[in-house]
């Protein structure tokens, strides 16, 4: 759900930021014991993966309001699941 020319590639450095910060979200997660047990999270982990290796700015951040709704147990956006479930069609 991409919109032509409207998105700005992440900056080498940014993309680098963003691959520590998601790294560092899973080992405290493994470090607590704590695994989402949702599939919505666990697609949101690979899409994220792939949406800053893409420079997809938009899907990063709809990839991270899921992770973070799923680690609260709060309801997850549709339209961010959308983005998610659609991502690799």
């Amino acid at each position: 759900m991409s919109m032509q020319g409207t998105e700005q590639r992440l900056s080498p450095a940014s993309v680098a930021h963003l691959r520590k910060v998601a790294a560092e979200i899973g080992a405290f997660v493994e470090s607590r014991g704590f695994a989402p047990e949702s599939s919505s999270v666990d697609a949101a982990w690979v899409v994220l993966e792939a949406a800053i290796d893409l420079g997809d700015g938009t899907t990063v951040e709809a990839c991270r309001r899921v992770i973070d709704a799923g680690l609260r147990g709060a309801l997850i956006a549709q339209s961010d699941l959308l983005v998610v479930n659609d991502y690799f069609k």
